[in-house]
């Protein structure tokens, strides 16, 4: 089961997002739990409670008296890198802001059936891909790693390290971890992969991440890497 949340300040538009995603799922046989919010500060009081949603369809243009869209976003974003946050809205003006808090992608109001089903099947797949994880050996025994959850991975002469919560160590060549890898990963060059999720700025020379980490990147993959971004997010 996904949970799903629209958050939208107008009940007529949150309806009719809520039932073309209950439609999608009856079609695509697809159990879903749907929450509706009216504004984005009910939103986050239940999201500090209980952070578990999968699909967040959140409105850009929020009452003047409240937080917007994007506000919302970026405080989710302190907290949560799971939650796949799919921005509604009636205009283009906000798409560049949508990088910095990892929006999946923007759906232009009216919503379309055909438009809306495309993207939660975007949605799903990577929900999907973040429930993945690594199984390695190390020196102090087995560990499960979430992919989701690792920030780069690193060449040390006969070893791999990967960068994570932790840093693990292990014996296996970078092209056996990559075959385990989702497509949110990118090898930047002999030694490492990056976490595309994490990157936060892209330089002809090196991949900065959001934690401060530098990774080398070799010449003539400028042009690839950011391509994969854009494809990804």
């Amino acid at each position: 089961m996904y949970r799903i949340a629209v958050c939208d300040d107008n009940p007529a538009d949150a309806a009719y997002v809520a039932n073309f995603i209950k439609k999608w799922a009856a079609d695509q046989t697809v159990t879903v739990y749907l929450e509706e919010f009216p504004s984005a500060e009910a939103f986050l009081f239940q999201h500090e409670e209980d952070s578990a949603v999968d699909i967040l369809f959140l409105d850009v243009e929020m009452r003047e008296d409240g937080m917007n869209g994007i506000e919302l976003a970026a405080k989710i974003r302190e907290r949560d890198h799971a939650v796949q946050i799919v921005f509604v809205t009636g205009y283009m003006d906000y798409i560049g802001e949508g990088y910095d808090v990892e929006a999946l992608h923007y759906l232009l109001k009216p919503v379309t059936q055909e438009k809306l089903g495309s993207v939660i099947a975007r949605a799903i797949q990577r929900v999907k891909d973040r429930e993945k994880e690594l199984f390695i050996q190390t020196a102090d025994g087995s560990v499960r790693i979430p992919v989701g959850g690792i920030r780069y991975l690193e060449v040390q002469r006969n070893y791999v390290t990967i960068h994570c919560a932790e840093e693990y160590t292990v014996k296996k060549t970078l092209g056996e971890l990559e075959k385990e890898l989702d497509e949110s990963f990118f090898r930047t060059g002999r030694s490492f992969i990056v976490n595309l999720r994490f990157v936060s700025k892209i330089t002809k020379s090196q991949v900065l991440l959001k934690d401060g980490a530098a990774v080398p990147l070799s010449r003539g993959l400028y042009d690839a890497i950011n391509r994969a971004v854009i494809r990804y997010f």
